[in-house]
């Protein structure tokens, strides 16, 4: 049985984003079982008034972490129509990178607040957010 070129390649693309994709998800659902853990417990630290920016931007990391993994499995479920060439590698890279980077920024922006604002982790999240445009633009222009 003969296989159209670049065949393998987004079967490996494919795997590799499934993978990523349910990973990223239990990732970040556990830690959506830990805020709930702190909620439950009323830890004082997590719960207290002055801890609300910490709440919001970890709710944030959450949120964004499992986006990420949906991302990958959205991108895997669509390898087989991305064509050769630099856009599909683009794509790939620019969502493994945003789905660490933008999720991570809120988790160290909370993780660190200064008296109500984020901590410097903060400034990975637009970095994460450009990283996942062009992945969706790249991945747009693969697609054949």
């Amino acid at each position: 049985m003969t296989h159209p070129a670049g065949s393998d390649e987004r079967d490996g693309l494919a795997r590799l984003h499934a993978r990523r994709g349910w990973r990223t998800i239990a990732l970040w659902l556990l830690l959506g079982v830990v805020l709930e853990a702190l909620h439950g417990l009323k830890v004082g630290w997590y719960l207290e008034p002055t801890f609300e920016t910490r709440r919001l931007l970890w709710r944030l990391a959450h949120a964004h972490g499992t986006l990420g993994g949906l991302l990958h499995l959205g991108l895997s479920a669509s390898a087989a129509l991305l064509g050769p060439g630099r856009a599909r590698g683009l794509a790939s890279a620019g969502l493994t990178a945003g789905g660490v980077l933008l999720p991570c920024g809120f988790l160290l922006g909370g993780a660190f607040p200064w008296s109500g604002d984020p901590g410097l982790g903060i400034a990975l999240v637009p970095v994460g957010a450009a990283a996942w445009l062009l992945a969706a633009l790249a991945a747009a222009r693969a697609v054949r």
